[in-house]
């Protein structure tokens, strides 16, 4: 396979990043029944003014437990549909070039040649900050299977073979590695996680920067090709000696093995909830003086800094366009950023999602009310 929109992420950012998502229902949940809730202060507030309109998305799998559950709240609260399609970040980008529905979500930051493909502006705003997980099969492992950066990098180059290789016994000198052969197991799709995944052995890696680089769908060296998460989780499972990657919400979901990365500071981390924070935060915190694009939200975060970063993080983005959606529409989508920043937060973070200081969000938050106005200014009557 041949790697696609594999263009490095712009390093710049904002000073403000927060933790947006839009409610989500995809084929097999678009009957579900939504629970009557009060409506509360914030969204009373919110929908008040507002023109009510239904909206249309698609695009990366990994938000959709988010977006689900978020759309269940958000509905009866505002009464306004928010139709979304758990399809892929290659679909969700290809919706917001190709303007076939209001917006799109994608783990993969799309290319500038993208953006110039839109004729218009658009924006990028976090909508969850997750992480990728190393998940293996090794009975009888006992702990926490440890890797570096280089060591995971030849892993996936098919330079390291078998499981008692001298670099995995040094980094786990306190277990019994058998003499069995490493099945490595890779995405055959067109994944954000694979972008993410590729995105931090480029970064970590000026060999595998050079060929074969970063991307949504990969020329892996080897592998065994297995599509979604649920396709990687089931080979290395019944797969003795197997590794593979799979998004970490799901893997904790699913009770996945979970590797432990040597981060930048030398420390072994799990990809559990405060470490990626940890990540998040280290970028920001490094990145936020750099800002050069107004707007521009796309930022990875892997290899982060900090003691306790682990190294796999990533935010995943809503994308869309207020000059192409006009100014009723772009209010309605701003109005349930407020009420999924604010009324939400509390979902995010019991799905294994992580969010942001408040501080941060609210900054964000008035930058997008700026959005209808100028949305109103493009389209006027």
């Amino acid at each position: 396979m041949k790697v696609r929109d594999g263009q490095r992420p712009l390093r710049t950012a904002v000073l403000a990043l927060a933790l947006f998502g839009v409610a989500a229902c995809s084929p097999r949940d678009d009957q579900a029944e939504n629970e009557s809730r009060p409506v509360s202060d914030s969204a009373r507030a919110a929908f008040a003014s507002s023109t009510r309109v239904d909206l249309t998305g698609g695009g990366a799998t990994f938000p959709y437990p988010l977006y689900a559950r978020w759309f269940n709240e958000y509905a009866p609260q505002a009464q306004v549909r928010i139709n979304y399609r758990a399809e892929g970040s290659g679909e969700g980008i290809r919706h917001v070039i190709n303007r076939t529905a209001d917006f799109g979500a994608t783990d993969v930051p799309m290319s500038d040649a993208q953006l110039r493909r839109v004729g218009a502006q658009v924006l990028h705003i976090p909508t969850a900050v997750g992480a990728v997980a190393i998940t293996y099969n090794l009975p009888g492992a006992g702990r926490p299977l440890r890797l570096s950066a280089d060591v995971l990098t030849d892993i996936f180059r098919g330079r390291i073979t078998r499981w008692n290789d001298a670099r995995l016994k040094s980094l786990n000198p306190e277990r019994d590695l058998p003499d069995d052969s490493v099945i490595v197991v890779v995405r055959d799709d067109d994944s954000g996680t694979s972008y993410i995944f590729s995105d931090y052995l480029a970064t970590v890696s000026t060999d595998w920067a050079r060929s074969p680089g970063r991307g949504s769908t990969v020329d892996w060296p080897v592998g065994r090709g297995a599509h979604g998460n649920e396709g990687v989780a089931g080979l290395v499972k019944q797969t003795v000696g197997a590794i593979g990657y799979v998004e970490a919400v799901f893997a904790r979901q699913n009770r996945l093995p979970l590797a432990h990365l040597r981060n930048r500071a030398g420390r072994f981390v799990s990809p559990m909830p405060y470490e990626i924070a940890a990540a998040a935060d280290q970028v920001l915190e490094r990145e936020a003086a750099n800002m050069t694009r107004p707007n521009d939200y796309r930022l990875s975060l892997v290899d982060a800094p900090g003691q306790a970063s682990y190294p796999i993080a990533s935010f995943t983005w809503l994308i869309f366009s207020p000059t192409v959606l006009g100014e009723p529409r772009t209010r309605q989508l701003v109005d349930f950023l407020h009420w999924a920043l604010r009324d939400g937060s509390a979902i995010t973070s019991s799905l294994g999602y992580v969010t942001l200081p408040t501080s941060v969000a609210e900054d964000v938050l008035q930058r997008l009310d700026q959005l209808p106005a100028a949305a109103a200014r493009a389209h006027p009557h």
